[in-house]
């Protein structure tokens, strides 16, 4: 019986006979020699079928295979220097599985919003088949980061009560006689975990009903929230930093064919090792007016001015002591200039803006109550998040981090959209 094999392990195979499952790619003849490109998820291989070698029946079949055609081929291994994978197979048997009809994405340019459209077809190309990889790569390191330094996986509810950071981005939703919301983070739920566990984390989907248009949003998106209890600022700028070089250490080592294949300049990458630079707020608002910036002390940092901010530097910086006005409610203001808070934000190299936000959360029941009063908010609904602070309260801080933004700059995207399996846009919810 021939073995069945994915193509990611072919090289364990040389000089046996295999079974490949998979579609093709793409095809040229050469009259008596069909070469075929076949895919199967995990690599590709160039299969050779040769007419005098194999029955009419398979040469045949070779001949009326389309692309993206699904089939089943078996054949015998062997080493090509010269090939894609470095293999190829001389086919002896193929199968159609299913003859696709004429396939809508051919190798002519077509238009971004032509190939949205059929985004579940788009996947299959050599460089979105390599951003998901590299995104998979991402999520693995993640989970492999958080889980060596003892951290809790803890699952945040999607559908919430309240808001965090803001009304005016939230989707609205029927929740029986009342009304819900697609969470926008979950941090408030991980500050309670972090309450019970110490240090927790959680990495699922966010939702933004921003009416934006730009390269670096998304309607949906997914964030990893880590939150530790007993964490000052400082200590939780350190856990940015050691976790963004290990994500960038960790796809440089795994990823070297697909940044390849993205055409990726990994030399600026090799720069991203602790320590980060880190300027304050004030800091960055004197470099940017310097540039001719109009920006005015007070004001939050727009993607131009992050833009200017991160070209200054080789690798992430932070900016830290943001005015209290323009965060979040539960940021804790600084002890000695209450006008900022013990917050940062992690710009990104190359123009790719904000990756993290992230701060000390408010330990004192008093002053977050005075908050949220300020930043007129219903008090009911944050019930549950006031008794945080009422029953064994302690400094802690967390982060959000944005896959998307985060898959962007590695891969060297021009715009978010490609960074999502099915992007969610202001335009967009299909397919």
């Amino acid at each position: 019986m021939v073995e069945r094999v994915y193509l990611k392990h072919i090289a364990q195979h040389v000089g046996s006979e295999v079974e490949i499952r998979g579609w093709l790619f793409n095809k040229r003849s050469s009259g008596k020699i069909q070469f075929l490109i076949i895919r199967d998820g995990t690599e590709m291989i160039q299969g050779v079928v040769v007419k005098s070698e194999v029955s009419p029946e398979v040469f045949e079949a070779a001949k009326r295979l389309t692309q993206e055609s699904s089939l089943i081929v078996r054949g015998v291994v062997r080493e090509e220097p010269r090939s894609l994978s470095g293999f190829e197979l001389t086919v002896t048997d193929l199968e159609i599985v299913q003859l696709a009809e004429e396939y809508p994405i051919t190798p002519k340019e077509h238009g971004v919003e032509y190939l949205l459209d059929r985004r579940h077809l788009w996947l299959r190309s050599r460089r979105q088949h390599a951003i998901m990889l590299v995104r998979n790569e991402l999520i693995k390191a993640t989970r492999k980061f958080f889980d060596e330094r003892d951290f809790v996986l803890i699952d945040a509810p999607i559908l919430t009560p309240a808001s965090v950071e803001g009304t005016t981005t939230l989707f609205e939703t029927d929740y029986f006689d009342d009304k819900a919301y697609l969470s926008q983070t979950g941090q408030l739920y991980m500050e309670a975990a972090a309450m019970a566990f110490g240090k927790v984390y959680c990495f699922g989907p966010t939702f933004r009903a921003e009416k934006s248009k730009t390269r670096r949003h998304l309607m949906e998106f997914w964030m990893v929230e880590p939150e530790m209890a007993f964490y000052s600022n400082d200590d939780n700028m350190k856990l940015q930093e050691e976790y963004v070089s290990y994500m960038v250490q960790h796809v440089l080592e795994n990823c070297s064919k697909e940044l390849e294949i993205l055409e990726r300049d990994t030399s600026k990458l090799k720069n991203v090792v602790p320590p980060f630079p880190r300027i304050s707020y004030d800091e960055a608002v004197e470099i940017l007016q310097k540039h001719g910036s109009d920006i005015k002390w007070g004001e939050d940092l727009g993607g131009g001015d992050e833009t200017i901010i991160a070209s200054q530097f080789d690798r992430p910086v932070f900016v830290h002591g943001y005015p209290t006005e323009v965060k979040a409610f539960y940021f804790k203001p600084h002890p000695e200039r209450p006008e900022i808070v013990l917050g940062s934000d992690l710009l990104a190299p190359e123009g790719y803006g904000e990756i993290i936000g992230g701060g000390e959360r408010i330990a004192d029941l008093e002053l977050l109550e005075q908050r949220l009063e300020e930043h007129k908010l219903p008090r009911e609904p944050y019930e549950w998040y006031l008794d945080l602070r009422r029953y064994g309260s302690v400094p802690h801080s967390g982060f959000g981090l944005g896959l998307e933004r985060t898959v962007s700059w590695i891969c060297g995207l021009a715009h978010l959209r490609e960074a999502s399996p099915f992007p969610r846009l202001l335009n967009r919810i299909y397919p």
